[in-house]
């Protein structure tokens, strides 16, 4: 059998973390200095599959009935505020069945750098896409009934609940310190109705040892993804 390997980049205002998979199994780089980029030696490879993500809160989700492309600044202007130069883009969410309307305008080039860098093995560059986007693509992959999956940096939180196919909640939510953060996950728990004491939460972000020890005081599981 033929292994893929891939490589998952997570950029923030403040560095950037990735996970990287091969034959020899799976590495978390933790968070990164924006220095290391062009001495990482796993930054230096082409890989089969390669993610971008920008941890940007200036998303949203469109139902694609209520979707037009027109109108797309629009509608995420409704829910954000947007300088009058920020670019607006949206991409097509099979798996939940909406659009994703967002802008990477957010005051960095480091996610630029990591896609001229961090190539496919065909030789073409992966699409800079939001970090809410693969939240959502990791929802449909957990196989609990109960599906918690957040990132956490620059001060926000993002954060997708499903049960089983549902999806209950899509959000990202101004945090700025961890314990917020935590307040907002449990807030959303409550109103949802879900027992943290029988669920596990995924995270896609790195976690520091306190904020980990922290979440399983509350937590079934704390997975890292």
């Amino acid at each position: 059998m033929t292994y893929k390997s891939r490589i998952s980049i997570q950029v923030s205002l403040g560095g950037y973390s990735f996970r990287k998979e091969d034959e020899k199994g799976k590495r978390f780089s933790g968070w990164q200095t924006p220095d290391h980029v062009f001495t990482s030696p796993e930054l230096q490879s082409r890989y089969d599959e390669v993610d971008i993500s920008l941890m940007t809160p200036k998303c949203t989700l469109v139902p694609p009935h209520f979707f037009d492309p027109s109108r797309a600044r629009e509608i995420l202007s409704e829910v954000v505020e947007l300088d009058s130069n920020d670019a607006v883009e949206y991409v097509a969410m099979p798996e939940s069945g909406n659009v994703m309307v967002f802008s990477r305008s957010i005051g960095e080039t480091l996610s630029r750098v990591m896609a001229d860098t961090v190539v496919r093995s065909d030789g073409y560059k992966a699409r800079i896409l939001p970090e809410l986007y693969f939240i959502l693509r990791e929802v449909g992959s957990v196989r609990e009934y109960n599906r918690i999956v957040a990132s956490y940096a620059d001060g926000w939180l993002y954060l997708a609940v499903s049960q089983g196919r549902t999806l209950q909640l899509c959000n990202v939510f101004r945090a700025t310190d961890f314990t917020t953060a935590e307040y907002y996950i449990f807030l959303v728990m409550k109103k949802l109705q879900l027992n943290p004491e029988i669920s596990p939460v995924y995270f896609r972000t790195p976690l520091e040892p306190e904020q980990e020890m922290s979440l399983y005081r509350y937590f079934k599981d704390v997975i890292q993804i």
